[in-house]
């Protein structure tokens, strides 16, 4: 079955499909201490909105929220429709922890919490 839709209804389609996936998820690129919502994403780039990233490049930041994932180096791929495609010429994954030069125990613990000189009250009974 074919079907067309009048051009302002499409439009309305397509900026609602477009919200939905801006809500639904959480990926970030960040480049320059300006943020973009990644639309989609897969094993070799991400897409973003063609309108919001028209000059980005190089080194950038991965986020899931708040999460930093990982430094990428992308290059623009492609581009289709209202999304403009990059691909990842090096990604580095960000380690969760400090660098040590020493292998740290399983067992160790993950802080010290000092004595804060607590006052104790006595009372005479």
């Amino acid at each position: 079955m074919d079907m067309h839709l009048p051009p302002d209804v499409q439009e309305g389609l397509d900026a609602a499909r477009r919200a939905a996936l801006l809500k639904s998820n959480r990926l970030k690129v960040e480049v320059g201490g300006v943020s973009y919502r990644i639309l989609r994403a897969w094993p070799g780039g991400f897409a973003v909105d063609a309108a919001d990233a028209a000059n980005m490049r190089g080194l950038v930041d991965l986020y899931d929220g708040p999460h930093h994932l990982s430094q990428c180096l992308i290059v623009a791929a492609s581009e289709e429709g209202d999304e403009r495609n990059f691909d990842y010429k090096r990604m580095t994954h960000v380690a969760g922890g400090q660098p040590a030069d020493f292998v740290r125990a399983p067992t160790a613990p993950a802080a010290l919490l000092e004595n804060m000189g607590v006052a104790k009250t006595v009372t005479d009974g």
